[in-house]
């Protein structure tokens, strides 16, 4: 039914509305809606920010660690040990 309502009947609809509560009226209305839904939206970011955030802590926590410059150069060193032992062994 509604799906019949042309621009005419919306245009009569409107004229109504205005008359019946007045055009300040409506201003504070849509002055509501737009907080409200500004409001709306900011929650939504922040929500998914952070499951965004949420994400990250939990994809770090799962990569192995990295190994640092110290701990590979003790590692050669140690290596370089073996290598001398055994050559004297041989």
């Amino acid at each position: 039914m509604l799906a019949n309502i042309g621009w005419p009947g919306l245009l009569i609809i409107l004229l109504i509305v205005v008359f019946l509560f007045g055009g300040r009226r409506i201003a504070e209305v849509a002055k509501g809606l737009g907080t409200g839904l500004k409001n709306f939206k900011q929650a939504v970011q922040e929500d998914s920010s952070e499951e965004i955030d949420k994400a990250d802590v939990e994809r770090e926590s799962k990569k192995p660690k990295r190994v640092t410059k110290a701990s590979t150069s003790s590692t050669k060193t140690t290596a370089k040990r073996k290598t001398k032992k055994t050559a004297d062994k041989v």
